[in-house]
């Protein structure tokens, strides 16, 4: 998740799902441009996107990881972080501008200026809106949180984060995911 400032207010969802811009949120009624990415951010994000996919691919399963994708939730237009898309989706929606729900597998990294509550509010549309299980990544703090719709779980140095519905089996040690 990034620093977000307004952009345009005359965007339709509708825009936002046919024509996606790059970098950019549709929030409560408004265009707005995610920035204020950090290297450590970057870093943190394709870590998490690379971990997944070798996971994937050592697993033999199909299905696609993406950064900064846009999907559309029940309220929002949103680009998660990190995201995977399962095989049978993929072939659903694979060609679409905008995945018309939520990646079932999400990934927000959080900076030091986001909200908590607007981070958790995200999560919580995500999973409202499709999703099964969404990753809370708070580099500062060295926590990750790891939500379901029946749970929520929090990873802290030391520790081994694993997925709990989608990519069943995977884990990383918190400390090698944040290094």
């Amino acid at each position: 998740m990034l620093i977000s400032t307004l952009v345009k207010d005359n965007f339709s969802l509708e825009d936002f799902v046919a024509n996606p811009p790059d970098h950019m949120e549709w929030v409560d009624g408004q265009l707005i441009e995610k920035n204020g990415m950090t290297l450590r951010h970057g870093e943190i994000q394709y870590k998490l996107a690379r971990c997944w996919d070798d996971y994937k691919k050592s697993l033999g399963q199909e299905g696609k990881i993406y950064t900064d994708v846009p999907c559309r939730t029940n309220k929002q237009g949103r680009s998660p972080d990190v995201a995977y898309l399962t095989p049978e989706l993929v072939a659903q929606f694979g060609n679409e501008a905008t995945l018309p729900q939520s990646f079932p597998l999400c990934a927000e990294i959080v900076s030091p200026t986001d909200i908590a509550e607007n981070v958790l509010l995200k999560a919580q549309e995500y999973l409202e809106s499709g999703g099964e299980e969404v990753w809370l990544v708070f580099p500062e703090s060295r926590w990750v949180m790891v939500i379901t719709e029946n749970q929520g779980l929090m990873f802290t140095s030391g520790q081994v984060v694993s997925t709990q519905r989608v990519l069943k089996g995977f884990s990383v040690l918190l400390d090698d995911l944040l290094a």
